[in-house]
């Protein structure tokens, strides 16, 4: 609320609540003048065939219940951030709040992450606590992309597998939760032609994984293979430097149909890795890189060796 970019709307937001707080309270006031009549007046709504509406008062216990949701209101708009920009007596945030908890986090696990970063990625990996740390890290930040169980989905890599786009060594991994990756798949329209060009394109690919295509068209378009082999290689079997799939294994990134393939020839792909280093750290990196490639190597979490908590 204190984030205006104009003085006027912080005014506005506090006017606005305090008004009607105050209208809710003469409201509240308005009735509690009123008397339960006698013979109160019968509205003329009938329910059910013999349950007739009346208009009577609200019973006094409730707006007494009312006038204390107000006194807390007003007490509440006192101590905490409510009216417009005014930041309350006690400065509550919730950017102090985020603040001190890591702070707090710091200090409890801190110690024990510093620990892990002393130890190899790989032996890190087989470790009992350390999975365990790098799992709730993993379901923290990267299972919105990659799954909870890793196994990723359209556009976003399968992780439990060994096809790797830029390298499934530790230190390669590491890199790519620290400083993120952008893959661009470029269009190739310009160099396929049109619709029919690209669908002969697709079962060129395909035939390379040693997927059902069509032979003739496959043939045909085999020599404009020529341009796409400057990322792909000459066989298809990809580049991990430039992040350029494998065409030859059985590993879709979109899909292996001969339109999802068209439409990638044509349109071409963009896909971006967040970088992860600036609000994770490379101590938290370290553990989540074990645990990812630990997932690659077939590592559950109970299979580990002795806690690295013990470490030195």
């Amino acid at each position: 609320m204190s984030d205006f970019t104009s003085g006027f709307w912080g005014l506005f937001v506090a006017g606005a609540t305090l008004v009607s707080i105050v209208a809710c309270g003469l409201l509240l006031a308005s009735l509690s003048k009123r008397k339960v009549a006698t013979d109160p007046d019968d509205t003329g709504h009938v329910w059910d065939e013999d349950l007739n509406e009346l208009n009577n008062p609200l019973p006094r216990w409730w707006i007494w219940l009312f006038w204390i949701t107000i006194v807390f209101s007003l007490g509440y708009l006192w101590l905490y951030p409510g009216l417009g920009a005014n930041p309350g007596s006690l400065k509550w945030t919730s950017t102090g709040e985020y603040t001190e908890e890591v702070k707090q986090a710091e200090a409890q696990f801190g110690p024990l992450y510093a620990r892990m970063a002393l130890v190899d990625v790989k032996q890190l990996s087989t470790d009992s606590v350390a999975r365990s740390a790098g799992e709730r890290l993993f379901m923290s930040y990267c299972s919105q992309c990659h799954a909870a169980d890793a196994r990723g989905a359209k556009g976003f890599p399968n992780l439990t597998d060994a096809d790797w786009l830029h390298g499934g060594d530790p230190e390669t991994i590491k890199t790519t939760i620290l400083d993120g990756r952008n893959a661009m798949m470029p269009s190739m329209a310009a160099v396929v032609g049109d619709a029919a060009g690209a669908k002969d394109m697709a079962n060129y690919v395909r035939s390379l994984a040693k997927l059902d295509h069509d032979a003739a068209g496959a043939a045909r378009a085999q020599p404009k293979f020529a341009v796409c082999a400057a990322c792909h290689g000459p066989e298809g079997k990809g580049n991990p430097a430039m992040g350029a799939p494998n065409l030859t294994d059985k590993v879709w990134l979109y899909g292996s149909s001969e339109a999802t393939i068209a439409e990638t020839i044509m349109k071409g792909r963009t896909n971006v890795m967040p970088a992860h280093r600036a609000f994770l750290g490379e101590q938290r990196v370290h553990v989540l890189a074990a645990y990812v490639y630990g997932l690659s190597q077939g590592q559950s979490r109970d299979n580990g060796t002795a806690p690295v908590s013990a470490v030195k």
